[in-house]
């Protein structure tokens, strides 16, 4: 009796995950060996549990190189074979966050995701990160010069070509079939959007984000037309940079830090100011709200700015609660079929955009927690966008099933990697879009 209730203490707890600082800066964080002897560690405790083998290609990729070794353990597994699981993993945290029974502060403290960061950070120090992974990740400098007039209208129509895709594909290796993004000739940042309030309570500064500047700024008019309707002070950040995320993921932390600093000279004067900072991609928020903390611990102007930081809905739950909310929708939006960002889930706020637009009289929203499997990069690329797909197939099960009037997801990037995953069939509305619609704001 007294074995089986000390087995079952080992499994796990009822307590809060704790995220432990990224001790990066430490010389052992590169020591390949010292790597390699926690990388088995975690391998293994993940090899009896196998409860996350659903949520990303990582985690099958793992238990086959175990179930192929000539031990059936991870023993038999090669050091450099492991490449290939660290390269399946996109950090949407979903394993530390909803699976994993092992995460501190359980005895065996463990993160697979910020494991596999490490695992990224080694090899970034290797230059072993290829050409195109780099452009791809380099979104500031794509923007810039793929929204220019005349150079975005042929963009995005050489990108609807086969037989550029298929040349595109082999060259580069962009999946001729993965849905790429948009260019405008307009960004967000010039669209001129400031809204003075004398006496609003709240103020507003958006982070445009790197994807919604340069490929979809009518989501950022949506939301400050839905801030303007709800009385809110609101400013365009203009002179920031992106967030980092997407070099996070390639391991540059460097380059992470030097974009960090940028943008926090320019957040922190909004701050002072007495404004909330609110952007429309969840990673992007996740960014400034865990990541670089847990980075960047000791920068106490980071500390501030990761403080003022809101998702949309979060802000919208706000003044929901205080009863400040303008609720005179004149709109249904019927069958709302919603899929939930991974790094919207993982700031632990709950399903507020569901709550949000559930207000809406003659809305019913079906939500579906699963992985969308996009990640920016990951559901583009030649290697991998098969898989990408194959991730976002329970999701477009569900949504075939629900007869939905609209789709949507927090994140635009994983709503059009379902739409392509949907055979394109229908274009996904944003949820900001969707509550702009339900207040009746003409565009």
């Amino acid at each position: 009796m007294i074995d089986s209730i000390a087995k079952a203490s080992s499994e796990g707890g009822l307590e809060k995950p704790t995220r432990h600082i990224i001790d990066w800066k430490n010389p052992d964080f590169l020591d390949e060996d010292k790597y390699e002897e926690e990388l088995r560690r975690v391998a293994d405790a993940c090899h009896g549990c196998r409860r996350c083998v659903s949520l990303c290609n990582s985690f099958p990729t793992l238990f086959d190189l175990i179930d192929e070794s000539e031990t059936f353990e991870v023993d038999g597994v090669q050091y450099n074979q492991f490449e290939s699981v660290i390269d399946d993993c996109y950090l949407c945290d979903l394993c530390f966050m909803t699976k994993c029974p092992y995460v501190p502060p359980h005895e065996w403290e463990i993160d697979f995701p910020h494991l596999m960061l490490r695992g990224k950070v080694i090899k970034n120090s290797k230059n072993k990160i290829s050409f195109r992974d780099k452009v791809l990740t380099s979104t500031d400098k794509l923007g810039q010069i793929f929204s220019r007039k005349v150079i975005s209208s042929l963009v995005n129509i050489f990108n609807k070509v086969k037989l550029f895709r298929k040349v595109l594909s082999k060259l580069f290796g962009i999946h001729e079939n993965a849905k790429l993004p948009q260019f405008v000739s307009k960004t967000a940042k010039q669209l001129g959007l400031s809204n003075q309030v004398s006496d609003s309570k709240y103020k507003i500064a958006i982070f445009t984000t790197c994807y919604h500047n340069y490929n979809e700024p009518g989501v950022i008019k949506d939301f400050y037309d839905i801030l303007k309707h709800n009385n809110i002070t609101v400013e365009i950040i203009k002179d920031d940079n992106c967030c980092g995320m997407p070099k996070l993921e390639l391991g540059d932390i460097e380059l992470v830090e030097k974009m960090m600093n940028k943008n926090l000279s320019k957040f922190k004067k909004y701050v002072d100011d007495g404004y909330l900072l609110v952007a429309p991609i969840p990673s992007c928020v996740l960014m400034y709200k865990q990541e670089l903390p847990l980075l960047f611990p000791e920068n106490k102007e980071l500390s501030l700015v990761s403080k003022a930081f809101r998702d949309p809905f979060e802000f919208l739950n706000l003044l929901n609660n205080e009863g400040t909310l303008n609720k005179d929708f004149d709109t249904e939006l019927g069958d709302v079929s919603y899929q939930v960002a991974c790094h919207q889930r993982v700031q632990n706020i709950g399903m507020l955009t569901k709550k949000i637009l559930e207000l809406v009289p003659g809305t019913t929203v079906n939500a579906i927690e699963r992985c969308s499997g996009h990640d920016g990069t990951y559901g583009v690329k030649a290697e991998t966008h098969e898989i990408a797909i194959k991730i976002a197939k329970p999701i477009t099960k569900v949504f075939k099933e629900s007869k939905f009037d609209s789709f949507t997801s927090d994140c635009s990037l994983a709503a059009h990697h379902i739409e392509n995953s949907l055979g394109n069939m229908q274009a996904p509305e944003h949820p900001i879009s969707l509550i702009k619609k339900a207040y009746g704001i003409k565009k």
